[in-house]
C-alpha cells in the first residue's frame, strides 16, 4: 500500500505545481484582458453620459430661446394700420 499512496500523492503535488504554474503565467494576460474590457464599459458609459448631458443642455437651451423670442415679439410697439370703411350696396343698385 506504501507505493500506491505515494504516486497518488506525486501525482496531486504536480497537479498543484502546475496549477500554481498556470495562475502565476497566465493571470497577467487575463487581469489585463478583463481591465481593458473595464476601461472599455467606463469609456462607454462615459460617452454615453456626456452626449445625454449634451442633448439635454441643447434642449433647455432651445426652449429658452423661443421663449425669449416669443417676449420679445409680444413686447413690440404696434404700428399704426390705416384701414378703410367697408361700403356696404344695396340690393336695388348693381
Amino acid at each position: 500500500m506504501g507505493p500506491a499512496v505515494s504516486a497518488k500523492k506525486d501525482s496531486a503535488v504536480m497537479a498543484g505545481i502546475g496549477a500554481a504554474a498556470c495562475a502565476a503565467c497566465c493571470a497577467g494576460p487575463i487581469l489585463g484582458f478583463l481591465g481593458a474590457i473595464g476601461l472599455g464599459t467606463l469609456t462607454g458609459v462615459l460617452l454615453f453620459g456626456i452626449a445625454g448631458l449634451l442633448i439635454g443642455a441643447l434642449a433647455i437651451a432651445v426652449v429658452i430661446a423661443r421663449r425669449r423670442n416669443r417676449a420679445t415679439a409680444c413686447a413690440a410697439v404696434p404700428e399704426i394700420v390705416a384701414v378703410q370703411m367697408p361700403t356696404v350696396r344695396t340690393g336695388s343698385s348693381p
